[in-house]
């Protein structure tokens, strides 16, 4: 099964769990973040194909998209579709897409004119480097581990090959630093819990997560804990944070080390960002809730109930 799909399997599973006071305030914050044009909105407002594919995939998880929101939501995307530029917005685009069609709201893509498989190698390949690994855009000049893994779902998604080759498995490797993290760029010298959650993730789907590898990463994960309760970026940040928190989770259940850090506290961490009236905040600091943390709270909480 592809990673995305069975990810999405286990935490719409353990997400069914949760109270339903809680998953019905969620699911009324996200889909208040609708527009008319059947797209989401983000902070800065107006609908966006970012937060579009965020509020789509939580709506999922809380078993709330059903085939109007899916219908509008495919009207949406297929008006605003293009040729991505990045990664990222190619993802966001077919997982929005896969989800639509999923939930009877049509195939938007072929209602843009768009073939899944030719548009992620006219998008990917350009930004391919000599390491085997992705560019964040055509003027980077080294690849990102984020982006690596981004396109690495975008090509199962579609049915094509995750990973092309070894360069990129050996390109993870080397990225792995003295503190067990991984890096997101070779110039960095300490590890981020988000391009370890990718690195893990990316050798999982390669089938190269070897013990010695992943129990660093699992150490460096760990580590990143904090007194809140969550999982801080990386070690030069002292608080913690719900994307942090999530990917964490995440790779570390990958590695199947969920047992290193204090479930009780990470759970206690993630409902203080909850909002009564339904949506997450991003931190402590933080002073509004948006689609984009609310998947990852809602996504954080069912791994916490797993």
């Amino acid at each position: 099964m592809p990673y995305l799909a069975e990810l999405t399997f286990r935490l719409s599973r353990t997400a069914a769990a949760l109270p339903e006071d809680a998953r019905s305030r969620h699911a009324a914050f996200l889909r208040g973040a609708e527009q008319p044009g059947g797209g989401f909105a983000g902070r800065a407002g107006g609908a966006d194909a970012y937060y579009t594919s965020f509020a789509l995939r939580g709506l999922l998880l809380l078993d709330a998209l059903d085939a109007g929101i899916a219908r509008r939501a495919g009207s949406f995307v297929a008006a605003k579709a293009g040729r991505p530029g990045s990664a990222v917005e190619l993802f966001a685009l077919l997982s929005s897409a896969m989800l639509i069609e999923a939930a009877g709201g049509g195939d938007c893509l072929a209602e843009a004119g768009l073939e899944p498989a030719v548009l992620v190698e006219q998008v990917l390949e350009p930004l391919r480097g000599p390491d085997g690994g992705l560019a964040k855009s055509a003027r980077s000049g080294a690849s990102s581990t984020y982006h690596t893994f981004l396109a690495a779902l975008c090509r199962q998604l579609v049915g094509l090959p995750a990973v092309n080759g070894e360069s990129v498995v050996e390109m993870l490797r080397e990225r792995q630093r003295e503190d067990g993290g991984f890096v997101e760029l070779p110039v960095m010298r300490r590890g981020g819990v988000n391009p370890t959650a990718a690195a893990v993730a990316l050798l999982r789907i390669a089938g190269a997560l070897d013990e010695p590898l992943g129990s660093r990463a699992a150490r460096f994960l760990a580590a990143m804990q904090t007194s809140e309760g969550g999982l801080r970026a990386h070690a030069v940040v002292p608080a913690a944070d719900l994307l942090s928190t999530f990917t964490g989770l995440v790779a570390l259940a990958d590695l199947g080390e969920r047992d290193r850090v204090d479930p009780g506290a990470a759970r206690r961490f993630v409902d203080s960002l909850a909002l009564p009236g339904g949506g997450f905040l991003a931190a402590t600091l933080d002073d509004r809730p948006d689609v984009e943390y609310t998947f990852y709270g809602v996504a954080a909480s069912a791994l916490l109930h797993e």
